[in-house]
């Protein structure tokens, strides 16, 4: 036989690996050496121009959903370009790799379905958990952080199942391109045990288990087993929960936030962020933090996440326990919980009123309302988690002016349609006297002659840098203080003192400002000793471990 004379590629191919793959812009040298000769067109591209180019392919893309799929078809070729537009343009672009887009891509996750990227683990294969890792062919040194959701409340759209592990993915995204994570020591994970949701049981494409959600002691060994499983196989490895269903987020979180090193955002970074903007908001009021008094209008994992921590806050600033716990009132939809109520979730009971308190309040078919509430109670604080559209009315923001002097009002809810009010008319009801911060991003408004810029609670501004602080530091959990640390941290990048002033930092300058709050999270890590490492210069372990979206020399042999 003949021998052939066709040369075999001496690595593999770099042209389908996305984390190698730079397309046009290898150059010569690198084609040559790569086995590329007659791959490519002749042309060679920097970075810079091939993300000029696929900036405009975007551009064209005709709804935020496509421009979803682009970016994922863009991830799945090259992620370095990917990450390079990403950060690029990470204002306008969060919207469309995160909430609320990626919402329509996990309704549609089966239907649009490319190809897999993360780790599927499901509940009736508990055994297979560790071989499933294993499959990725990473050591126990490579993996930083590790996203998980069950999928059982995802944003404001509920239980998608297998879809979940687009939230994970998004997550991810954000994490590198607001704070440099390393996006090859990163994974996401499904967490699969059945969905409740008749039309995804329903679907013949549904790509899911396809049974009722699991519960009780068979999820709970379930999450027990990953748990045991990732932090074994990667022991630097963050652990992030990301949407559980309100009871699973916080008892999970409770049970073994002091036993490995795990983070809840919804019901932590959510807090946090929402503390940071709190205490902007007091250095305008001059209501000390031990002084405020809080109404929660939607009692769910995030609204009482939220709750605990300002009244963490309150304990620091100098309240006892008992009394800061005795400044919020929780409003669910039953009205204002009272302890003589059925079935209230286990983290709202201590929030609950003695019936006795509010005896002779206005009572209605709903219990008592959220503006009997604000009459009586007087707030210095309203936030809302509720995601019912419209809820603070104007008679609500009214009785909020009238009982304080510079009414604090946090409608959280997003996206628009389910917001509890805009801020021009929080602004206008309350004639230009209240703080507001919104969940959503919002243009700023014009009142009184005053151009009021409106702050956006958005977690994006807090857990990259918690996350990224916590690699650096190796620390052996996240701590309250480490919160804390955060949540100051964010605080400090604004100065509300000034007329119409955010109470939060924009997102504009995310890589700045997670590297700032990495920074003092490692500080607060070394300061409570749990720190496994100790740069002498935190700030500089930080700035050095965050990876930028940029070509890495290929060589042949590389892999």
């Amino acid at each position: 036989m003949a021998e052939s004379n066709v040369h075999t590629p001496a690595t593999p191919d770099v042209l389908t690996d996305p984390l190698r793959n730079h397309g046009v812009g290898f150059t010569e040298a690198e084609r040559k050496a790569l086995d590329l000769t007659g791959r490519l067109p002749a042309a060679v591209l920097t970075l810079e121009q091939q993300a000029q180019r696929a900036y405009r392919q975007l551009q064209a893309q005709g709804s935020d959903l496509a421009k979803n799929v682009f970016l994922e078809q863009l991830r799945d070729r090259n992620e370095t370009l990917y990450f390079k537009v990403l950060r690029d343009h990470l204002p306008e672009l969060l919207p469309v790799v995160y909430d609320p887009t990626v919402g329509k891509a996990i309704e549609r996750y089966s239907h649009e379905y490319r190809g897999p990227r993360g780790v599927f683990l499901s509940i009736d294969e508990p055994d297979a958990v560790e071989q499933a890792f294993a499959g990725l062919g990473l050591g126990p040194r490579d993996v930083d952080l590790i996203v998980c959701s069950d999928a059982e409340q995802i944003l404001g759209i509920g239980d998608w199942g297998v879809g979940g592990i687009e939230i994970a993915l998004g997550k991810l995204a954000v994490y590198t391109a607001a704070a440099g994570i390393d996006p090859r020591r990163v994974v996401a994970v499904s967490l699969d045990v059945g969905t409740d949701r008749e039309s995804l049981l329903k679907d013949p494409l549904y790509l899911g288990n396809r049974f009722p959600r699991v519960r009780g002691a068979a999820y709970d060994a379930f999450i027990g087993r990953y748990l045991r499983t990732a932090s074994s196989l990667f022991p630097d490895a963050l652990l992030h929960f990301e949407d559980f269903g309100p009871s699973n987020a916080r008892r999970i979180l409770e049970a073994y936030r002091d036993q490995y090193r795990i983070f809840n955002d919804d019901v932590q970074g959510t807090g946090a962020i929402t503390l940071a903007a709190v205490l902007a908001a007091v250095k305008v009021s001059g209501v000390p933090m031990r002084d405020q008094r809080l109404v929660v209008f939607g009692s769910g994992s995030a609204g009482v996440g939220i709750a605990d921590q300002l009244r963490d806050a309150m304990v620091r600033d100098g309240a006892s326990e008992e009394r800061a716990t005795a400044q919020v009132w929780l409003i669910d939809k039953q009205g204002l919980l009272t302890r003589d109520m059925q079935n209230l979730r286990d983290f709202q009971q201590r929030y609950a009123r003695d019936p006795g308190e509010v005896d002779g309040w206005a009572d209605g078919d709903d219990g008592i309302s959220l503006l009997e509430t604000v009459r009586r109670v007087r707030p210095t604080i309203l936030l809302g988690t509720s995601t019912v559209p419209g809820a603070f009315t104007q008679d609500v923001i009214e009785a909020m002016a009238a009982g304080t002097e510079r009414p604090v009002v946090l409608p959280l809810s997003n996206p628009t349609s389910q917001i509890e009010a805009m801020p021009a008319d929080v602004l206008a009801w309350a004639k230009g006297k209240a703080l507001v911060a919104t969940g959503i991003p919002v243009d700023p408004v014009e009142y009184g002659g005053v151009t009021h810029r409106i702050g956006q609670a958005n977690n994006a501004l807090l857990y990259p840098g918690l996350g990224l602080g916590t690699v650096v530091a190796n620390a052996a959990r996240v701590t309250d203080g480490m919160l804390r640390a955060a949540a100051q941290a964010v605080a400090d990048q604004v100065d509300p003192s000034q007329p119409g002033a955010a109470l939060l930092p924009p997102v504009e300058d995310l890589w700045e400002s997670s590297a700032r709050t990495a920074t003092a999270v490692v500080q607060a890590a070394m300061d409570e000793d749990i720190a496994g490492n100790r740069p002498s210069d935190p700030a500089r372990a930080v700035r050095e471990r965050m990876w930028e979206p940029v070509y890495e020399k290929e060589e042949a042999g590389a892999v």
